[in-house]
């Protein structure tokens, strides 16, 4: 395994959606969520991007103050970035690094507007709903700067973004989607090096605990109103690429492969898996699950088909043999 990249980490940790109505009280017992950003993340998890990103400017046409939109656009647009950003290594398809890219600064465009949209409510009245999502504007920000490994900037976005989601959550304790952000936020710096710890420290960033996070991943898992597949892929993602806890992992992974079968990202999460596990047969009807889906971003579309080679090679296979 490679060694922990420690503010990759802390910019990851904060990667949540939205996850409020747009109702104005700071107290709901329970998240709502608006049909039409529902349909959004249907959309996202389905792998159909360009209708997602449709919705989601639609949402702002209608709501042009409010930062659900654009930060629905600005996880669409993730999605396409992680695919973008993998490769294929350790036996896991997974995002490590990025370059620094012009075609990415609408992305933290987005992020930057969400969070000036939720500070300028804040400003009028503290809701937990506002704090949520000025956290998510940071948080945005953060998870492009730890890829591209821009770690000062990713570890001050990180940071700011904690600091909202703990106060949304004292807002609302019963926020359980909030849980998926401090959840990944405690696993991940926990998990971080020895030298990590050392930098975390003279840059101020708080301490956090795995099995807290792991807890409040599950959290998120059971209860979340949008954030429960997103738990679902982080908490899999995670346990395979740190703990190697492979059955546990697959166990977490299963139901997002099967709910959103036209997505390949989550199939050859659970391939790798499989493959881990010594079930050859079942990795490669994932791998080639993948293969067969029809993905419309041709830059995607390529970098998909490098992983399903790379995937369907580490079982001694090529792709042309599984391809009828």
């Amino acid at each position: 395994m490679t060694a922990v990249r420690p503010f990759l980490l802390i910019a990851t940790c904060l990667f949540v959606f939205a996850t409020e109505s747009l109702a104005p009280e700071a107290r709901a017992a329970e998240l709502s969520a608006p049909p039409a950003a529902v349909a959004v993340l249907e959309k996202i998890y389905s792998g159909d991007t360009d209708s997602a990103l449709a919705q989601a400017r639609r949402m702002q046409q209608e709501q042009p103050e409010h930062p659900l939109g654009y930060l629905l656009e600005g996880e669409a647009l993730w999605w396409r970035i992680w695919c973008t950003s993998a490769d294929f290594k350790w036996g896991m398809s997974d995002a490590r690094r990025r370059p620094k890219l012009a075609a990415d600064q609408h992305y933290l465009d987005l992020a930057a507007k969400v969070s000036r949209l939720a500070e300028d409510q804040l400003k009028q009245h503290e809701t937990s709903e506002m704090q949520f999502y000025a956290g998510m504007g940071d948080a945005m920000a953060a998870r492009l700067y730890g890829l591209r490994w821009e770690n000062r900037n990713a570890a001050r976005a990180g940071v700011r973004a904690r600091e909202h989601f703990l106060r949304a959550l004292s807002l609302d304790p019963e926020l359980a989607d909030a849980d998926l952000g401090l959840g990944l936020y405690n696993y991940y710096v926990d998990t971080l090096s020895t030298i990590a710890r050392v930098l975390r420290f003279f840059m101020g960033i708080p301490g956090g605990s795995k099995q807290d996070g792991i807890r409040q991943l599950q959290t998120a898992i059971a209860r979340g109103v949008l954030t429960s597949d997103l738990a679902r892929f982080y908490l899999a993602l995670n346990l395979h690429r740190y703990d190697q806890r492979y059955e546990q992992a697959l166990a977490v992974i299963s139901p997002l492969a099967e709910k959103y079968p036209s997505n390949p990202l989550f199939q050859l999460g659970r391939g790798d898996l499989l493959a881990k596990l010594g079930r050859k047969e079942q990795a490669l009807a994932c791998y080639r699950a993948a293969q067969a889906i029809d993905v419309r971003d041709p830059e995607c579309r390529v970098r998909l088909q490098q992983l399903v080679r790379a995937s369907l090679a580490s079982l001694g296979f090529s792709s042309d043999s599984v391809s009828h």
